[in-house]
């Protein structure tokens, strides 16, 4: 479920990247789910036209995914296949986290690798001979520059194979009608059912149905022109493959009927979204780990995930694959920071991560609980901002209940934290007047009627309601960017060689304003992927 807020940066987010038009289309989609074109121009009031060039911008640029469903007919009609549209709430808010993306690739792989994906991210999705013919354009780069293209095309492989590219999905899938899928389901067997039991709701199943197989998702398919039989014609001979030499990368197929050629359809790429996402989940782990334990525990988890980085399909997952020592050691010596480590101080490391040392006989293998990482950081996180928001008594009570997982009764807090029973019971009901804390009421009879009460945090609620404020704060940096801008929107225009005297103080104030403001919006955008993403 998408929070109030969440929809009020999705739609600035989208307003100020493509229009106001473009962004009505998708704060419809965002309050009333999936709908069809015919629903959301009239609940949008826009005409047909507009809606269609803005679902048309959605899709492009990954925000919106289409599919067909079949819908029973009125009285005396037949089933018509319908086109629905699904907002992609987490697409949109990645909009936000380009430059982390892009600087993550340039650090990695280089800027030739940077430019590749700043390409995507501003075009949403490309075919490789769009991606070739842009940087030609951009690099100025004549038609026989081949070692420029054959060098670019050697980068876009290496995006490929660290999986930041992947091919897009399928425009528009047929979700056939439940009876239907449920008769297929059970002829490919029990493990097609479990799947159709994940994905019960229609959006699961859209998603399912549009994913690229697995096997084919990162393959980068390169064709040479032929014969129709694919070998060489007579007294044409293929060019040698040598470095430098001009590679046609025509996708050919064959119609048999004919005998002529066509054009393949092209392969769409577009950015790995998950991909990002999961690495900047294992920096923000390792991060973590580094602060609350110590380097080499750091070190140690970095190994891990590194190693492991290819077998896991999912971000969410609860703990890393299970790895042999030899393996961990083997990762942890490739790192300059790691040669320093011995075996054993590896195992203590792994000691203090939660990894228990097995037993005699047992193969010796670890996994890392992502997954209590990941919450003693939201913990810490949450605290933080009781510490800031109610002070330091406040704190020490929040983190008692926290940390306790009951209910706990008003004195018994009040002797634990040391703090005065007075006090206690005004931050206690501060924090539950800001649904920071859950209250119960108890009522005893006997000779004289008693009332208690019993406070604890409820994370699932509160977590939600954190998140939420942090949706808001972000639109509102975003809001205040925007703001100063506009305020100095001559001073932008003017050269900065002419920038002289107040004018050049004014710029010096707005650019310093605005660094502090976006690099807030970046750290604030570390713990909304923190509840949010990891």
């Amino acid at each position: 479920m998408v929070t109030q807020y969440g929809i009020k940066l999705s739609v600035s987010l989208i307003s100020s990247y493509f229009g106001n038009l473009v962004a009505k289309v998708c704060e419809c989609l965002l309050r009333r789910g999936t709908l069809s074109c015919a629903n959301i121009v009239r609940f949008t009031e826009l005409n047909k036209v507009q809606v269609r060039n803005s679902l048309l911008v959605l899709i492009q640029h990954n925000c919106v995914q289409a599919f067909s469903i079949q819908q029973e007919g009125s009285f005396g009609e037949a089933p018509k296949v319908v086109t629905q549209y699904m907002v992609l709430f987490d697409n949109i808010i990645h909009h936000m986290r380009f430059p982390k993306f892009l600087a993550y690739v340039s650090e990695e792989l280089g800027k030739e690798c940077e430019d590749i994906l700043e390409g995507l991210l501003q075009h949403g999705r490309l075919s490789l001979d769009q991606i070739l013919d842009r940087h030609k354009e951009t690099a100025n780069q004549s038609e026989g520059n081949f070692t420029a293209r054959d060098a670019l095309q050697n980068n876009f492989n290496r995006l490929v194979n660290s999986r930041y590219l992947e091919h897009c999905p399928a425009h528009e899938p047929f979700l056939a009608p439940p009876a239907e899928e449920e008769t297929v389901v059970k002829k490919q067997g029990a493990k097609s059912a479990k799947v159709m039991k994940e994905s019960e709701t229609i959006e699961q199943r859209a998603l399912a149905a549009a994913a690229p197989m697995e096997a084919l998702r990162f393959v980068v398919e390169t064709y040479t022109e032929t014969d129709c039989c694919g070998e060489e014609s007579e007294g044409n001979p293929l060019p040698s493959a040598t470095v430098g030499e001009k590679r046609k990368q025509i996708d050919l197929e064959l119609d048999t009927e004919a005998g002529t050629k066509k054009r393949r359809k092209e392969v769409l790429w577009r950015a790995n979204f998950e991909e990002f996402v999961r690495r900047l989940r294992d920096k923000a782990c390792i991060g973590n780990v580094r602060t609350r334990l110590d380097d080499g525990a750091g070190i140690v988890l970095s190994a891990i995930l590194k190693s492991t980085r290819s077998a896991e399909n999912k971000v969410k997952i609860e703990n890393s694959v299970p790895l042999s020592m030899d393996t961990i050691f083997e990762e942890v010596m490739k790192s300059e920071e790691g040669r320093s480590m011995t075996l054993e101080h590896a195992r203590a490391s792994l000691a203090q991560l939660g990894c228990h040392l097995p037993e005699i006989g047992i193969d010796e293998t670890y996994s890392i609980d992502l997954k209590s990482i990941i919450e003693l950081a939201q913990n810490e996180e949450v605290e933080s901002i009781v510490l800031k928001r109610y002070g330091r008594e406040a704190y020490r009570i929040f983190r008692l209940l926290s940390k306790a997982g009951h209910l706990v009764e008003t004195d018994k807090i009040s002797n634990t934290t040391f703090v005065a029973k007075k006090d206690t019971a005004k931050i206690l009901y501060q924090l539950w007047k800001d649904d920071y804390l859950h209250m119960e009421k108890i009522v005893t009879y006997g000779s004289k009627q008693s009332q208690f009460l019993l406070w604890n945090v409820n994370k699932h609620t509160l977590w939600d309601n954190v998140l939420n404020e942090m949706y808001h704060t972000a639109l509102n940096l975003r809001i205040r960017i925007a703001h100063e801008q506009e305020q100095e929107k001559e001073i932008l225009r003017i050269p900065r060689e002419k920038l002289v005297g107040e004018l050049a103080k004014r710029y010096a104030r707005l650019r310093k304003v605005r660094i502090v403001l976006e690099s807030s919006l970046m750290k604030l955008d570390d713990a909304i992927m923190l509840f949010h993403d990891f």
